[in-house]
């Protein structure tokens, strides 16, 4: 049998107004719609119960316009709709906001139309609509169990971070975490007591993280964590070793301790993958090196790029051992007069003769004492060796020789430092007058009356003073003047592209023509061509020092020419001497 249709179960040709009116009467009278009369000018002539209830106003709280129940960021859309009424009469429905009595915002649907001079508006309220579509959109992109962001909103959040990490050149971390043998104790517990488990693994990973960082659920016992902004591997070393103490302690589970370890991979942005498929592949290859070698441990990507941050790592963590077991030494590299190419001092480099990465040089590691704060320890042995060198030459009955010693402006900027440098001096009995004491520009004009005050303390003492690096700072010709000083070190950057750019020959002949104008000695970094050397001298350059004459040279090599004194008359036969 046919089921009837509309028209034969009801009569629309007799669908009085009657019966519409009274069908709209209900449905005002449901509270679903509030309604609102307003003027032409946006005054509030009548407004129904529904209508106040939506807002939170008595009739005799109601604020009188309609614009000032509106937040300003939605004036505009009342705007568009009265000009479509004044043109059609009516407007489509728009979503926006009323701010209510206690200052709360309520989402509206709201509509109009023109009535005469009077215009009609209905009003429905969607907050439990918006209420309930805010709670679909966070269990579509949350975790059930744990209510941490579930995989896709990670990835988009680690998109997120890559598309700023482009502009900042800033290091990101991802890492993946797996529970070891988790199905053993999911097995052991019950779905009840893992699921359990997993909850307060969970709480623990968001309490070693930052509120920038995102700890995510990818499923069953596999987490994922984002760390943005990290300057070092070594946060991300550090955030990895508090994930493991962390979970290592034990989980209540019915009056039972529960002991877990757990596997963590790291990649990094960018060495490791610039875009998020990439970075988590990376993530999981490091994560399956670690379950390789037993567990309990977090393990590097090393592929590609990743081993410079990784040997950042070890060194890192080996700089105070380092220290301990006394793996730094000084090399001296010899400073040359421009006239006659004697030797007229030496500038003392420290190397780490690392036990597996072997011979390094400070560049690789100078930095990293910087950020450590070892600095202040790898200085003092530097120059305690360094002076004890010196004077032992000086005590075998060799030539005495200016020795130049680079100091850091952290060291520098110690309250001790005179009385350090004053104390090793005097442990290791060499004259002030064989010592010169290199300090960057930059690290003096951080504050220049006070370091003026240190340089002079210094001068007093008998120790001559060196700018290194100059050009590439940004003193004064106001403060150049009244540092005392007795030497001006170019930088080797200008001596580079001397020979290739003019700029670079202005600045050097500058650098020469001022520094003789205030009596000082100048010395050029970096030389290694015989075009630059020829170039120097014209430009009256007073000391050289670069591989044209010599690199660093061991304790024992130096003594050699200590011992030899011996005068480069030409260019040619120095090449030959060191290709030798």
């Amino acid at each position: 049998m046919e089921p009837p249709t509309v028209r034969e179960t009801a009569d629309l040709t007799d669908f009085s107004n009657t019966k519409l009116e009274a069908g709209l009467r209900r449905i005002l009278d449901s509270n679903l719609i509030g309604v609102v009369f307003v003027d032409g000018a946006g005054w509030i002539k009548h407004v129904d119960d529904a209508f106040l209830r939506t807002v939170g106003f008595s009739r005799d709280e109601l604020p009188p316009r309609l614009i000032d129940l509106t937040p300003p960021e939605h004036h505009r859309f009342d705007e568009d709709a009265f000009e479509k009424l004044l043109a059609f009469g009516a407007c489509t429905p728009f979503e926006k906001e009323f701010i209510r009595k206690d200052g709360s915002r309520v989402p509206v649907l709201f509509g109009a139309v023109l009535n005469d001079e009077e215009i009609s508006c209905f009003v429905i309220d969607l907050s439990q609509n918006k209420k309930a579509q805010d709670q679909l959109n966070h269990l579509a992109y949350h975790d059930a169990l744990t209510d941490l962001p579930n995989q896709s909103l990670f990835k988009d959040r680690l998109k997120q971070a890559i598309a700023l990490s482009q502009r900042s050149n800033q290091m990101q971390a991802v890492m993946l975490l797996n529970l070891d043998r988790f199905k053993t104790v999911n097995d052991s517990l019950g779905y009840t007591g893992g699921d359990q488990l997993l909850k307060s693994v969970a709480q623990r990973l968001t309490s070693c993280l930052r509120d920038c960082d995102t700890v995510a659920r990818f499923g069953s016992d596999e987490f994922a964590i984002l760390l943005t902004h990290i300057p070092r591997a070594q946060d991300a070393a550090n955030t990895a070793q508090a994930i493991k103490e962390t979970l290592a302690q034990a989980f209540i589970f019915e009056e039972q301790e529960i002991f877990v370890s757990n596997s963590i991979g790291i990649s990094l942005y960018p060495n490791d993958g610039k875009d998020t498929a990439t970075l988590l592949k990376s993530a999981a290859a490091a994560l399956d090196r670690a379950k390789n070698q037993g567990g309990n441990t977090y393990q590097f990507y090393t592929a590609g790029g990743t081993t410079r941050s990784l040997k950042q790592l070890v060194l890192e963590s080996n700089l105070r051992p380092g220290l301990e077991r006394n793996e730094f030494f000084v090399h001296f590299q010899p400073q040359v007069s421009v006239k006659d190419f004697h030797l007229v001092g030496m500038e003392a480099l420290v190397r780490w003769q690392h036990p597996s990465l072997g011979l390094l040089y400070p560049k690789e590691f100078i930095q990293l004492a910087e950020d450590s704060g070892l600095i202040i320890s790898l200085g003092d042995v530097v120059f305690h060796d360094a002076c004890t060198q010196n004077k032992a030459w000086q005590d075998a009955g060799l030539p005495p020789m200016r020795l130049a010693v680079n100091f850091s402006a952290r060291q520098f900027q110690q309250t001790s430092f005179i009385a350090s440098v004053a104390a090793i001096l005097k442990q290791t009995n060499l004259d002030p007058s064989w010592l010169e004491i290199e300090i960057t520009e930059s690290s003096i004009m951080k504050d220049p009356d006070p370091a003026i005050e240190k340089l002079l303390e210094l001068k007093m003492m008998g120790i001559k003073v060196a700018i290194d690096d100059f050009g590439t700072g940004y003193s004064s010709l106001n403060y150049l003047k009244r540092f005392p000083i007795d030497t001006l070190k170019i930088d080797k950057t200008f001596v580079s592209d001397l020979c290739k750019d003019p700029h670079d020959t202005a600045i050097v002949r500058a650098i020469i023509t001022l520094g003789h104008a205030l009596d000082l000695t100048v010395v050029a970094e970096g030389v290694e061509t015989r075009e630059q050397l020829d170039l120097l001298a014209d430009l009256e350059c007073d000391v050289m020092q670069g591989f044209l004459f010599s690199k660093a040279l061991s304790c024992e090599d130096f003594e050699e020419l200590l011992v030899e004194q011996r005068q480069v008359n030409t260019i040619s036969s120095l090449v030959t001497t060191l290709q030798s």
